[in-house]
């Protein structure tokens, strides 16, 4: 550590390494930690400018200085959905609910905090408002603006973890967590199996994602696919404001890093019953949104929304949808959607993501693999176009998956 606390030091006077150093008495080997915190923070610091470092040291600084000579790991605290004493329901927006639940989880347990570019001072509580009040509420320390680098944002979080913290990374926009891969992929993923797994590294990364209000071309993507594909990493994406406040409780609460997706269209546009008091939606479990018996319509996110629109217009044609969620792509809840099928005998994929390497093909792989025999035809997808996300409104509503193609696609299974 001596080369950071020497950096620090010459920063902050006050600052030395007295304040953090590791006690004899910690649980796990402390050096091992410690290697691990020196090698993330200097990777942020070969692409930051001098400038920035102090800056961008703040996040972990204020971590360290709580430091007790104890390695603290925390363990999954999930209960059900109403584990709590007395819950009533009440109508709040996507968005509202999602500052609830940080909210919530920073006055449960302090060592919850958030760091990402303007979550605190800038437009009032983040360009969503998702972090408003936050900063008035638990202070700098904990609610920390960031200079605008998503690498150091993901890497901080990793340090932080490290020592016990359950750090949040806001990422404005999902297509930015490409900045930050790096950090991501090949260390916060990696680390509960490279310390032998004994040590998690509890992370959410927060995003806004997806297309549908006109923020173009990279600002819009829908990258979870890529996500999925990472050992370590878990990736939820509710669709709803009660599962946006539960899952996001969850992930909070998780020992390992989350990827937590939230669609930039469904923020102040969807509104829904959210239970007060605290609750969780366990990680890993799908959702039945709307039963059905004749076709299995299965879609996340924003997607949930257009198929329940495509469920009502079916219903009054005399079919029979079934809306499945499986909110969390990672871990992927297998049973509800093999149950649904071996009801319906029928499916069909939505993702707004291009459906060319989209992840409704793995679902369509998994209902080959174990539901073959329950299938009464071919299972059909309904993706995004393989082009990049146009600015213009009315093309980039020909881009996504609309209720005409979702349609088309649930006629060609019926009549097949």
């Amino acid at each position: 550590m001596g080369y950071l606390f020497s950096f620090w030091s010459s920063h902050e006077p006050n600052y030395t390494q007295d304040e953090v150093v590791c006690q004899e008495k910690t649980v796990y080997n402390s050096q091992i930690i410690v290697k691990y915190i020196e090698k993330i923070i200097d990777n942020i610091f070969r692409v930051w400018y001098e400038a920035s470092w102090y800056y961008a040291s703040i996040s972990v600084r204020a971590a360290l200085k709580k430091w007790d000579g104890r390695f603290w790991a925390a363990t999954i605290r999930h209960g059900s959905i109403f584990d709590h004493e007395e819950s009533r329901m009440r109508e709040i927006t996507y968005v509202e609910a999602i500052n609830e639940a940080l909210m919530e989880e920073m006055a449960r347990d302090e060592k919850v905090f958030i760091m990402g570019e303007d979550v605190g001072r800038g437009y009032g509580g983040g360009i969503f408002t998702a972090t408003r009040g936050l900063l008035d509420k638990y202070g700098p320390e904990r609610v920390i603006d960031t200079p605008i680098s998503e690498s150091a944002i993901a890497g901080c979080a990793i340090g932080a973890a490290l020592v016990g913290f359950r750090p949040i990374g806001e990422f404005m926009f999902s297509d930015f967590l490409t900045i930050a891969m790096d950090q991501i992929v090949n260390l916060a993923a990696k680390m509960r199996w490279s310390l032998g797994g004994k040590i998690g590294v509890p992370i959410v990364y927060r995003a806004a994602y997806g297309a549908g209000v006109g923020a173009a071309l990279q600002h819009s993507q829908a990258f979870e696919a890529w996500f999925a594909h990472v050992p370590g990493l878990k990736v939820v994406l509710p669709s709803t404001p009660a599962d946006a406040k539960g899952l996001l409780k969850a992930a909070i609460r998780d020992d390992d890093p989350v990827i937590f997706l939230e669609h930039k269209f469904l923020y102040r546009r969807l509104k829904g019953p959210v239970p007060t008091g605290d609750y969780i939606v366990p990680i890993g479990k799908g959702d039945i949104k709307r039963e059905g018996k004749d076709i299995t319509i299965i879609a996340y996110s924003a997607m949930v929304q257009r198929a329940l629109e495509v469920a009502d217009i079916l219903d009054q044609r005399g079919i029979s949808a079934e809306v499945v969620d499986p909110r969390t792509l990672l871990p992927l809840d297998e049973e509800i959607i093999l149950k649904s099928v071996e009801k319906t005998g029928k499916a069909v994929i939505i993702h707004e993501a291009p459906m060319f390497g989209g992840f409704g093909g793995e679902i369509a792989a998994l209902l080959a693999d174990k539901g073959f025999n329950y299938l009464d035809g071919p299972v059909k997808r309904v993706g995004g176009l393989f082009c990049p996300i146009p600015y213009s409104p009315a093309m980039e509503q020909l881009y996504l998956p609309n209720v005409d193609r979702i349609l088309q696609a649930v006629r060609d299974l019926i009549d097949f």
